[in-house]
């Protein structure tokens, strides 16, 4: 795990008692890109809570556009934290669920055929 010793931490020292993990995770935020990673992990994730709060609002299970928006937007800031790694299974991973969530999009936004004149939709 590159970050652990570019922090001065080796997992021996947390596993053998002598830092604290509180003391481990904060000293992870000392490094510019463990808290992009951690950045782009909050709002992945943040796109479960809004479709919660969106289906507790309607009462029946729904995904909303926003959640989509958030899925790209998420996982896009992953990739760029696994090619920082170098890490090809979280790359490949990461880029296979954009075209997934691009595809959503595509799908809400695109153009509805109109029905022909005198039939009701």
């Amino acid at each position: 795990m590159p970050c652990l010793t570019t922090l001065g931490v080796t997992p021996p020292l947390l596993a053998a008692g002598k830092i604290h993990w509180t003391e481990w995770v904060l000293s992870s935020f000392s490094d510019p890109w463990v808290f992009f990673g951690f950045a782009a992990q909050a709002v992945f994730a943040s796109r479960f809570i809004v479709q919660w709060l969106a289906s507790e609002r309607r009462g029946v299970s729904i995904v909303p556009v926003v959640f989509w928006h958030l899925s790209i937007v998420g996982s896009a800031m992953l990739c760029v934290y696994a090619i920082h790694r170098k890490d090809p299974v979280f790359i490949l991973g990461q880029s296979l669920n954009m075209s997934i969530y691009v595809r959503n999009l595509m799908l809400i936004y695109r153009p509805r055929s109109k029905p022909p004149a005198g039939v009701d939709p």
